[in-house]
């Protein structure tokens, strides 16, 4: 394990300005979000989408790294360069999904964990070999009566801090993503106390297992009112509520924190990424993102209209959201940058 080369890799990702393009969906998923905008989903259309995103020129000066899903690692541009090694060329680092999704929870009725661990060594060990430099594993959790019990929340995490020993074991920098979700009529209040009673174990259980946190990042959700629920918030409560909370449990050893989007709409997104990075401008650790829709929906729906068409529109519509979050990442973004943005694309 060379500690000095992950740490470097884990700033890397969080340079100022930069996030993660999370371009990781399974592929159900995958099928899913394409059948969305109406197009059948086969391996020839998800390969020829993920060239689009990742050759879209200058998304390197807001993107600091992508992660893959397994096919897409093993996939190559049509100049037959492997994607992972397109990256590094483009100037941003390539990683990958490791964990294989989630299943019921045994004991525990409307809870899941997430599987993978089996094999997940010698997995590990490919990867790196293939050029990876960082991996990433999602547990999820929900809010609901009773839920999300102990043994689901101690079960995740212990989950997250296996794979995240595994993975500097092999030298690749660990995202660690515990998400709460948004789903649900609760209010901040609530997913502000579950949220750090999440991360307050998800901690303990790394601490546990000899991970070193320098060599980390956290991908959390940002604390939000259920989707159902009726309470307004406004983006600085959002932001203040969940500063609040990372404050409490989050070790300033991590070198940055890149939030998910979740059920966010690309513009809420990437408002309340910079209220983040306004509210509380002195923290120690990087405020970043890791978004996959957020960054990307605009994207496929512009690509579906034409697949066969130029790829401009839609790679503009990519390098648009990147710039604004890369300005929310300094506290720089309005709402007026989006019609700015969309006027210097069209």
């Amino acid at each position: 394990m060379d500690l000095d080369a992950m740490t470097a890799t884990a700033r890397e990702l969080v340079a100022p300005g930069k996030g993660i393009l999370a371009a990781d969906e399974s592929t159900p998923t995958m099928a899913k979000r394409m059948a969305a905008v109406g197009l059948s989903s086969t391996e020839p259309l998800r390969r020829a989408y993920r060239e689009l995103l990742l050759t879209t020129d200058g998304l390197a000066e807001h993107i600091s790294g992508v992660i893959l899903f397994d096919e897409t690692v093993r996939q190559r541009h049509r100049s037959g360069t492997p994607f992972p090694e397109l990256l590094g060329r483009r100037g941003m680092l390539p990683g990958i999904k490791v964990d294989r999704g989630t299943r019921p929870l045994a004991g525990c009725p409307g809870e899941v964990a997430t599987e993978g661990l089996d094999g997940l060594r010698e997995r590990l060990a490919e990867y790196a070999a293939l050029g990876l430099r960082f991996a990433k594993w999602r547990a999820v959790l929900r809010i609901a009566d009773g839920l999300p019990t102990d043994t689901a929340v101690e079960t995740n995490a212990h989950a997250l801090a296996r794979y995240a020993a595994l993975a500097q074991e092999a030298g690749l920098v660990p995202i660690v993503e515990p998400e709460v979700l948004m789903d649900g009529d609760h209010d901040l209040a609530t997913c502000a106390a579950v949220t750090e009673r999440v991360l307050r174990e998800v901690y303990r259980q790394l601490s546990r297992h000899g991970v070193a946190l320098e060599a980390t990042l956290l991908k959390p959700n940002m604390v939000l009112p259920g989707t159902d629920s009726v309470a307004p918030v406004s983006d600085r409560q959002v932001a203040e509520t969940t500063m609040a909370v990372l404050r409490r449990v989050v070790p300033a050893a991590v070198p940055g924190i890149v939030f998910l989007s979740g059920g966010q709409n690309e513009q809420q997104a990437t408002a309340r990424l910079d209220a983040l990075n306004r509210v509380t401008p002195a923290q120690p650790w990087q405020l970043s993102f890791s978004f996959g829709r957020a960054l990307q929906a605009p994207v496929l729906r512009l690509w579906a209209s034409e697949v066969n068409g130029p790829a401009a529109p839609a790679q503009a519509a990519l390098l648009k959201r990147a710039r604004l979050n890369g300005a929310a990442r300094q506290g720089a973004y309005s709402h007026g940058l989006e019609a700015h943005e969309a006027a210097l694309t069209t």
